[in-house]
């Protein structure tokens, strides 16, 4: 139970620093400076004030100094990260699919972040994912292994580039964004050909309901990807043997 309650805390305090990468880069702002502050007075947060979800509820979502309300998506996103690193400790204990699905659930948090709000993913969190993902491999199951990995990545890729391509011809505008195309390479290597194929169809499935909403709703905006993306890959990874038992059926 220590060890849950641990590991939740570590997940609201690192979605704490995933909003902040989230809001901060794609606006080319410093992780650094300035410091964590209200949005509206300036007013700099003492460490009580950064505690997650805590110092949300005690100050009732108001600023301290001057009252003006704090957006919602902080406590929200410090919740998401919390609840997916707890289920995968959960699901998988310490071992290897837990690193994984601790940097699935990363990218969750911060592709749902940026693509949501600046149609964008970032290119940093995709090399540094892809990074832990090589060396988890190297350090489980050895240099080849990760090296083949790499090319799961790879294809992977590449069948996400041509699906972009038809895309781009059929609709005459740009189907696919740069960042799904480039996640499609740590889709590949977190969950192998086989089944980042499966996350890519079962994407699709997840983004229908939106993108007819918002089809109907506003003709003109364009639907981010990434997020139905990003949630197939953890979905997938975390129920992959409810997915083989579909695959062997085929």
């Amino acid at each position: 139970m220590f060890m849950i309650v641990f590991i939740f805390l570590l997940g609201t305090i690192m979605g704490s620093f995933y909003y902040v990468v989230g809001t901060r880069l794609p606006n080319h702002e410093s992780l650094i400076k300035p410091r964590s502050h209200c949005t509206y007075c300036q007013h700099i947060l003492k460490w009580y004030e950064l505690i997650p979800i805590f110092s949300y509820l005690v100050l009732r979502g108001k600023c301290k100094n001057c009252h003006k309300k704090i957006s919602k998506e902080y406590i929200l996103y410090e919740l998401l990260t919390g609840i997916l690193f707890c289920v995968s400790y959960v699901k998988f204990g310490f071992q290897y699919e837990f690193f994984v699905s601790i940097i699935l659930s990363s990218l969750v948090v911060l592709i749902f972040i940026t693509d949501f709000k600046y149609m964008i993913i970032l290119d940093s969190p995709l090399v540094i994912g892809g990074i832990f993902l090589f060396g988890l491999r190297i350090i489980y199951f050895g240099f080849e292994n990760a090296i083949l990995n790499l090319l799961w990545g790879f294809l992977t890729f590449l069948v996400m580039l041509f699906i972009g391509y038809i895309g781009t011809i059929l609709f005459k505008r740009e189907a696919l964004g740069g960042g799904d195309i480039k996640f499609s390479f740590l889709l590949g290597m977190a969950l192998g050909f086989k089944y980042a194929i499966m996350a890519l169809l079962f994407s699709t499935f997840l983004a229908l309901p939106y993108a007819v909403a918002s089809m109907l709703l506003n003709k003109d905006k364009e639907v981010p990807f990434g997020p139905f993306l990003v949630s197939s890959a953890f979905i997938v990874y975390f129920f992959l043997d409810k997915f083989k038992f579909i695959l062997n059926l085929f």
